[in-house]
């Protein structure tokens, strides 16, 4: 797949979203638009009540693999960058830790998710949140402008992965921290569900190798590069995922060769400095 073919589905895919119209990325047990659902799944990958409880209705649309905020230890005054920010989730609940001295800016290209995240902070009475649109290979933010870049199950869907880095590089102040949860591959899949853009959508086919994207990050300039939390999914996770199920449908998968392709990719919290 060509990258520019790639962002243009993902964006049509993620304004879908936005709109209430399609599926959601993450390994879950259901669509993001069905009630409940959001909740459940952000619980199961390490949110908690109070976390959820203290962001706008609406913010929170299922669409993570991890919390990349619960070792983050931000502090109050911080200036925040979320890439791939969406309905703006993560950046609340950033913006409540780093209090009204700090600053969350929020990233994302698709302009659908945009409008819902400004509506969410209008809603919620945000005045320190901020959402830009651009690519995450290319980030709206200054060199040296940020404390501390944050992420969750987005740079996957990058096609220049090593680009994403080196913006994040950039953008962060000296000693400055990068957070980032995502999905990794343990193992190579194979070519069908490689040249998927279903799978790609879905955040699997875009994703490298573990130590790939570990080297990915340390070159472009990262020290102190660790894996914090690493968690593997079942598979009927992807099997009850509506993007999985597309996968299935379309490749008349067996279970067998499903229960393969999970044990492929996990999900990893990790950190690095600048």
């Amino acid at each position: 797949m060509e990258q520019k073919e790639i962002k243009k589905v993902v964006r049509e895919r993620y304004g879908s979203i936005a709109r209430e119209e399609g599926s959601c990325c993450t390994p879950a047990v259901s669509c993001c638009k069905s009630t409940g659902i959001e909740e459940e799944i952000s619980k199961r990958i390490g949110y908690g009540d109070d976390e959820l409880n203290s962001v706008p209705q609406g913010a929170n649309l299922g669409l993570g693999c991890g919390n990349p905020l619960a070792m983050a230890s931000l502090k109050e005054g911080e200036t925040v960058l979320d890439l791939g920010s969406g309905a703006g989730f993560d950046c609340f609940l950033a913006a409540n830790k780093v209090g009204k001295k700090g600053k969350v800016i929020g990233v994302d290209m698709t302009p659908e998710m945009l409008d819902r995240a400004r509506e969410n902070a209008r809603k919620g009475n945000y005045t320190n949140v901020e959402f830009r649109l651009g690519e995450i290979e290319n980030i709206p933010a200054a060199d040296n402008s940020v404390d501390v870049v944050i992420s969750n199950c987005v740079i996957n869907l990058a096609p220049d992965k090593s680009r994403v880095f080196k913006e994040a590089f950039r953008v962060l102040t000296p000693n400055g921290r990068l957070i980032v949860s995502d999905i990794v591959l343990l193992k190579e899949l194979p070519e069908s569900i490689r040249d998927s853009i279903e799978a790609y959508i879905g955040c699997i086919a875009g994703a490298t190798k573990k130590d790939e994207y570990l080297k990915t990050i340390k070159n472009a300039g990262f020290k102190d590069v660790q894996i914090l939390e690493e968690t593997s999914f079942p598979v009927e996770f992807l099997s009850n995922d509506p993007v999985g199920k597309a996968i299935i449908e379309k490749f008349k998968m067996p279970l067998e060769a499903l229960e393969e392709i999970s044990e492929s990719y996990i999900s990893v919290r990790l950190q690095a400095r600048k």
